[in-house]
């Protein structure tokens, strides 16, 4: 990992895409949603200050973890002055984030045990299907080929 000196204040999208391992079009990504900012040179070159190397790590392990980019957003922005999150900040975040995730494994661990059920089925048309219409919603109503054509259409809705 390339070593920056401790005289250089700000980096450029090269030495900070070198120093967290992102890719340069993800860090431009990260700066037009919000997670990170630059400065301009009068050349009109980005300039990081050295503690968005903390900022694009502290987005990458949440991302990692399944946090949407949106909320992750959020959250920086509600630190004071958007200042860089500290270690306090991640146990916080994460814990916060922690139910969240934990209902998004329940959801994959139902998806997995149940998606043998659809193999050779192709349209997902079973009269309970609990990958179309899990908890069968709509098992009253209408069942299987029917349903998706009738949601499609816009006729037998309710």
């Amino acid at each position: 990992m390339p070593q920056i000196p401790e005289k250089i204040h700000e980096l450029t999208v090269g030495q900070l895409s070198a120093r967290s391992g992102a890719a340069v079009s993800a860090l431009h990504f990260y700066e037009s949603k919000g997670l990170i900012s630059s400065r301009r040179t009068t050349g009109n070159q980005r300039r990081y200050s050295r503690d968005t190397l903390r900022r694009v790590a502290f987005v990458r392990a949440a991302q990692r973890v399944g946090i949407p980019l949106a909320t992750i957003r959020e959250a920086l922005a509600r630190l004071p002055e958007e200042r860089t999150p500290t270690r306090e900040d991640w146990a916080r975040l994460s814990k916060a984030w922690r139910s969240e995730l934990d209902e998004r494994i329940r959801q994959l661990n139902r998806l997995r045990d149940h998606l043998t059920d659809c193999i050779g089925c192709g349209c997902l048309s079973l009269d309970t299907c609990v990958l179309s219409n899990p908890d069968d919603v709509f098992g009253e109503r209408l069942t299987g080929s029917r349903l998706m054509a009738e949601r499609g259409s816009g006729a037998g809705r309710a």
